[in-house]
């Protein structure tokens, strides 16, 4: 049998692993647009706050970085409630994980985002402005548009590193697909052969992706041509 009788946990588990993929490339985008937007501020509050984030998510593993967001936490929060006498409170593994990992991965989108904006043409932001457009109508209809297809290219790789990533949720007791794997491979005494279906469901989801991500730039590039070296 394919999944020897596993079907049921293994699917589970690459939904699992989808639905926080797909999350936190929600937050890491919403992380990412603001933190651009701040690098390019004129006020130097928002510009060294926006640079400390990305300069110091970027230089801490996911791995400590997501063991300190989950534990610090929960610490901290078992504190709070013991000091009030509360009942302890639980964070939900797969609310921390979408978190942990849309505020790592929103780091690096800071970054894609902050040299795609920087790629337009400020005469057509200028000329926008000309004609009567508001500041969101500018950003609406010329900032937004062909920010996208400079960030589209950095994005698609940052999303592919960041399914990759969500394997480490799997640490906080989150049943995803390597936690659901591993612990078929070891009842089933064949690690390695799960351990090879965990890598196969990783590419074929990696593989959509691309698909997906090569159509939105063919959009985004619509009326522009490709040069090629």
């Amino acid at each position: 049998m394919l999944f020897h009788g596993y079907e049921t946990q293994i699917l589970d588990g690459t939904w699992m692993s989808i639905k926080l993929s797909l999350l936190s490339l929600a937050l890491a985008i919403a992380f990412g647009l603001l933190g651009a937007l701040c690098k390019l501020s004129r006020n130097p509050l928002l510009y060294r706050s926006a640079q400390c984030y990305s300069t110091l998510i970027r230089s801490v593993p996911d791995l400590v970085m997501m063991l300190l967001m989950f534990y610090s936490l929960q610490i901290g929060l078992n504190h709070v409630t013991d000091r009030l006498a509360l009942p302890q409170i639980d964070i939900d593994p797969f609310s921390a994980g979408v978190v942990t990992i849309g505020f790592i991965y929103g780091a690096y989108f800071t970054e894609t985002f902050r040299g795609a904006f920087l790629a337009v043409p400020r005469g057509q932001i200028e000329a926008g402005t000309a004609y009567g457009m508001s500041r969101l109508l500018v950003f609406r209809r010329i900032l937004f548009p062909q920010m996208m297809r400079f960030a589209l290219p950095g994005l698609g790789n940052n999303w592919q590193v960041l399914v990759k990533a969500s394997a480490l949720v799997s640490i906080i007791g989150l049943a995803d697909i390597i936690k659901v794997t591993q612990d078929a491979g070891r009842s089933t005494m064949q690690l390695f052969y799960f351990s090879w279906l965990a890598a196969f469901i990783f590419l074929a989801i990696t593989t959509v992706s691309s698909l997906v991500l090569h159509r939105l730039e063919r959009r985004y590039n619509t009326g522009v041509k490709e040069s090629r070296l």
